[in-house]
């Protein structure tokens, strides 16, 4: 099987290292695109072309390959310094040395400027494979020194099939669902198959339809549910990275950060999740109360939604659907204090999905 066949879709992606492979590799490559959409697998599957031995490129064991990522949510400039002096080691068994960055977005400005060195002069057997989620954080100097190799979102048939093969035990209904909540990311439906994960994700229904439902609902209670499902996700973040810390040369200091940012940046991916979810679901209102079942997201949750999207509601969720999309947007560029927008946020959903008797109670 070809190699590039372990992972789904991106054609695009695959006739460029097809004829990068075909034509001979250029010094540098960014595979650039949303998160769990292949990029890693097709990084690993270009260097163990590059290298000549795929099997043992992807357990890792190849003395060829040097692969960098972050434990946390950076690379700082001790890492690339590292690299850098492995970079000038002629290859051990290979015709040349292939060198992987996952998360190179996550570079702080003087790692990125090392690295920026070695780019712009690298030796002529090493191919640097950067590997990144957003383009926005990397300077311009060290896109335009790069192959760009770009990755879509996955298609809700790529999705629903690894859910099918994880969990084959999950009903029709319920793989459309998760496949539709993943987004097109293979990460996010990986996470949605958790046992945690689906109760956080009960949890989160729960809370989206008592901003309607319920006659006592509190603002600050709903806030605090989700920074619990965070809180969460960031100890299970923190109790990984720290295995993988426990096989690293660190001093006790930058195990403490390394931990804290791995904590840290897990909550935040879990708060922008949880946004996301919830305005899907004030959307799912809109649809259903328009006729258009085919098209829901929470396809496993349909006998809920067709009880509660009613004609008066729409309107409503509609401009809630919106009021999240706002929300999310803040947190993606700004660091806001999470329990005061997510609060404030509960405060507008009601007010725009309340009904009469609800607001007068």
């Amino acid at each position: 099987m070809d190699s590039f066949e372990t992972f789904p879709e991106q054609a695009e992606a695959k006739r460029l290292l097809r004829a990068a492979l075909n034509e001979g590799p250029a010094h540098a490559y960014l595979l650039h695109g949303p998160p769990g959409v292949g990029k890693r697998a097709a990084a690993t599957a270009f260097a163990g072309e590059l290298l000549g031995d795929a099997d043992r490129v992807a357990r890792g064991a190849h003395p060829d390959l040097y692969v960098l990522e972050p434990v946390g949510d950076q690379i700082r400039i001790d890492d690339i310094r590292e690299l850098r002096r492995d970079l000038h080691m002629r290859p051990f068994e290979a015709s040349r040395r292939v060198y992987v960055i996952v998360g190179a977005d996550t570079m702080n400005e003087d790692a990125a400027d090392a690295l920026l060195k070695d780019l712009e002069e690298p030796p002529s057997y090493a191919v640097i494979l950067l590997v990144a989620s957003d383009l926005g954080p990397l300077p311009e100097t060290i896109r335009s020194r790069c192959q760009l190799i770009p990755f879509r979102r996955l298609s809700e048939k790529a999705v629903r099939e690894e859910i099918a093969a994880r969990a084959p035990g999950l009903s029709p209904e319920e793989q459309t669902a998760l496949a539709r909540v993943a987004a097109g990311r293979l990460d996010r439906a990986g996470r949605l198959l958790d046992p945690a994960a689906a109760k956080r994700r009960e949890t989160l229904i729960v809370v989206a339809r008592s901003v309607y439902l319920q006659a006592g609902f509190d603002p600050a209670a709903a806030a605090d549910a989700l920074i619990d499902g965070a809180s969460e996700r960031g100890a299970e973040a923190k109790e990984l990275a720290e295995t993988q810390v426990r096989m690293l040369d660190l001093t006790e200091r930058e195990v403490e950060q390394r931990l804290r940012r791995a904590q840290r940046g897990a909550e935040r991916e879990e708060l922008l999740a949880a946004l996301e979810e919830l305005a899907a679901w004030y959307r799912d209102l809109v649809v259903v109360a328009a006729g258009a079942e085919p098209a829901v997201i929470h396809f496993d949750r349909l006998a809920e939604l067709s009880e509660d999207a009613t004609r008066e509601r729409m309107l409503g969720a509609e401009r809630a659907c919106e009021v999240v999309r706002e929300t999310w947007r803040a947190f993606e560029e700004f660091q806001l204090n999470a329990s005061l927008a997510l609060e404030a946020l509960f405060v507008r959903l009601r007010a725009e999905l309340a009904g009469p008797s609800l607001v007068s109670a």
